[in-house]
């Protein structure tokens, strides 16, 4: 089965041997972080042993090896014809679409896991090292710069290696970075989290193009909508609850170790995640682009080649058709980042400093999170049975009450003195956000732009993290009350711009798109 899955790689030997290597290396760290056990792993100022360095060099070595593996094996396309995907807009799912939601979510859900874990390892960082507030920000920060960067990379990577491919590198480097669990120097950790950062940033918008791509018309939105929002929800409180489960035992830095298993969970369950059909028709692959679409019950027409010009301007589209929901797009994104990578991050510490212990805190926001669970459901349902406009700008609102709810509480309220009604909201809220705002910006382009306009949103969303950790950084990071009333503000600025100009597309075929523009 893996020779018939993996036959499309020049070298799928160099692939394994690579997994193989990388997981050696891993293990050869182990030790450093077993030799803390009767200290509660307190690794600071230790030396690293010739073991790790060797680790470390098999590490390297074996995300080459893997890279090199995934690399495709071109054939030369037709000169007269090429596979056009033509699902039709009423086709039913199968077994095999669902299966592929399902892989998708899981995959989401370890990869925002990752960044979901940083604001859980910050207090016992900062304890163990004796760090100030801003030297230890510069770990967020890191990690944030990493997903920026690994979302213009992973662009790139999907287009040279597939989208399938892509997924299983990241998986690659997420096993590789959770090294940083073992680091006894904290600028060795910063170094693994820009890493780990670079590979969880292009995983998100990579697993949204392959669904995309496969997915039938009919039921494109309401499937973004649902795996984004399992995504998500269920890393948020897969973060939370093993924080509060591990960390009073194994210390902070069992949360970077999971990247082992994680990452290894992902690459096992690669043979059964199929590869784009559009990438396997680019790169000359026809008969294999028509098997992959027979699987999904797709239907498939071949056509004469044609070659369709395309903008390649890195720039977001500014023309005055689609300046306005830009705009309104860009502050929701920004909001979004801003609370996800800023009040989320900020609330374990705040909560800890209040007098909670980290244990309390996480399984506080872990509560928060099951009862905003059902968001996922309401999200889809929302999205595809009421309104995709007033979908996104309805959960801009709730985030928005989350947010003056903590807003509030920095005030004296005593009602809100528990955190879990505003968190429960703002959970709610952001969850519905990054579910349905990405799925909408698609619907709101042209096909020409769509792709520009999608990557545009997706960077804001982490630029907004950047500002609030580079805050953090500079020792200027607001206090709680303060930081929720400023991005609240936002959020409603973005809520009032989509509701007044936003576009809606419930029902609208995307190729009225094309005859507007």
């Amino acid at each position: 089965m893996l020779s018939r899955i993996f036959g499309d790689r020049r070298h799928a030997w160099a692939f394994w041997l690579g997994c193989l290597v990388v997981t050696a290396g891993v293990v050869m760290h182990l030790p450093m972080y077993w030799m803390g056990r009767d200290m509660g792993f307190h690794l600071a100022g230790m030396p690293m042993d010739a073991g790790m360095w060797w680790g470390m060099a098999l590490i390297l070595a074996g995300i080459g090896l893997a890279a090199f593996g995934l690399l495709p094996a071109r054939q030369a396309a037709s000169d007269d014809e090429v596979v056009i995907l033509a699902p039709p807009e009423d086709a039913p799912l199968t077994r095999a679409h669902w299966l592929m939601c399902g892989l998708l979510a899981v995959a989401l859900i370890i990869d925002i896991m990752k960044p979901a874990s940083l604001g859980f390892v910050l207090p016992g960082m900062r304890a163990e090292y004796g760090l100030s507030g801003a030297v230890v920000a510069l770990f967020p920060f890191a990690a944030l710069s990493g997903t920026v960067l690994g979302s213009f990379v992973w662009g790139w990577l999907a287009d040279l290696y597939g989208r399938r491919a892509s997924i299983l590198l990241s998986s690659v480097m997420f096993v590789g970075t959770s090294i940083c669990g073992a680091m006894p120097d904290f600028w060795w950790n910063v170094g693994m989290c820009f890493l780990m950062g670079a590979a969880a940033g292009g995983m998100l918008p990579v697993a949204y193009a392959l669904l995309a791509e496969i997915m039938p018309t009919r039921h494109r939105g309401w499937a973004l909508v649902l795996v984004g929002g399992i995504g998500a929800v269920g890393g948020y409180f897969a973060a939370s609850a093993l924080s509060a489960w591990l960390q009073p035992d194994w210390s902070w830095r069992i949360m970077w170790f999971l990247n082992l298993p994680t990452g290894l969970i992902l690459i096992a369950l690669s043979p059964l995640l199929p590869e784009s059909a559009r990438f396997l028709q680019h790169i000359g692959r026809g008969e294999e682009a028509r098997r992959v679409l027979a699987r999904f019950g797709a239907g498939v027409r071949t056509v004469a080649a044609d070659v369709v010009p395309e903008s390649h301007s890195p720039l977001p589209p500014v023309d005055r058709r689609h300046l306005a929901v830009t705009v309104a797009l860009t502050l929701a994104a920004l909001s979004w980042g801003l609370v996800n990578f800023g009040v989320l991050l900020w609330l374990p510490a705040a909560l800890v400093a209040e007098g909670r212990s980290v244990e309390v805190a996480s399984a506080l926001i872990a509560k928060s999170t099951l009862i905003a669970a059902p968001t996922v459901l309401l999200s889809v349902w929302l999205y595809s049975a009421w309104s995709t406009r007033g979908s996104l700008a309805l959960m801009l609102g709730v985030t928005a009450m989350g947010l003056f709810g903590f807003l509030l509480r920095s005030m004296g309220v005593e009602a809100l003195a528990d955190p879990i009604a505003p968190l429960a909201l703002l959970i709610v809220g952001s969850s519905g956000v990054i579910s349905i705002i990405l799925p909408y910006t698609a619907e709101n382009y042209p096909l020409r732009i769509r792709g520009r306009a999608t990557g545009w949103v997706a960077g804001c969303s982490k630029l907004g993290g950047l500002a609030a950790q580079g805050l953090s950084v500079l020792g200027a990071a607001p206090a709680l009350g303060v930081a929720a009333a400023f991005v609240g503000g936002l959020a409603v600025v973005s809520l009032g711009m989509i509701a007044m100009l936003g576009r809606e597309t419930r029902g609208r075929d995307l190729r009225d798109l094309e005859v507007d523009s």
